[in-house]
């Protein structure tokens, strides 16, 4: 069975979320298989709390078995089957809530090494998903079209971003960009868009 591997990029409410839903169930629907949702979200404050609470209000309707994994994403891949369509939302609330996770007293953002670690970690985690379900959607927010930050951490968060997306795009079957809810394939099952 072909195994598949998408993702989705995009600006705050440009659509990506709904985007990959709608791919997954319409996917999930004609193999019949289960719908599997990990969230990255942490209600932080409250309009994290709302956000997290429209996005489970908007996919009531449809049975996704969900995890709320908000760092360590690699303890989600045992509950992960063949013939699962499994939506990751997403890797930009992934990032910042790992690089802020306390090791020994200080955030992983400011100890050497670190996010190297868990950035490996991840990589080997989207394979390994990859491998065992049908359809993988991963699921970014695109921050690097705003001015360059002049804040030290803003501009590590950047970076890794960055790099994440860039190795992940090259794994990908497809790489779609979201804006004001219309899809724009860069790479489609191993072609990449030319404008």
């Amino acid at each position: 069975m072909d195994r598949k591997l998408t993702f989705i990029s995009g600006g705050v409410r440009s659509g990506k979320s709904a985007y990959a839903e709608k791919l997954l169930v319409e996917g999930a629907a004609a193999a019949h298989g289960r719908l599997v949702y990990i969230a990255s979200g942490r209600a932080v404050d409250e309009e994290m709390r709302q956000r997290i609470e429209k996005h489970k209000l908007d996919r009531a309707d449809v049975d996704w078995l969900t995890f709320e994994q908000p760092i360590d994403l690699e303890e989600a891949l045992p509950f992960i089957q063949p013939n699962d369509f499994v939506l990751w939302d997403c890797l930009t609330t992934w990032l910042a809530n790992e690089l802020y996770t306390e090791h020994e007293g200080t955030y992983c953002i400011h100890i050497k090494g670190c996010m190297e670690k868990k950035a490996a970690q991840l990589v080997e985690t989207v394979a390994a998903i990859q491998e065992k379900a049908t359809h993988f959607v991963i699921v970014s927010n695109e921050v690097l079209d705003e001015p360059a930050s002049t804040y030290e951490e803003t501009q590590t968060y950047c970076k890794w971003i960055g790099e994440l997306h860039q190795h992940l795009v090259k794994l990908a079957d497809d790489a779609i960009e979201m804006d004001c809810g219309l899809p724009l394939y860069w790479k489609k099952e191993g072609q990449v868009a030319v404008r």
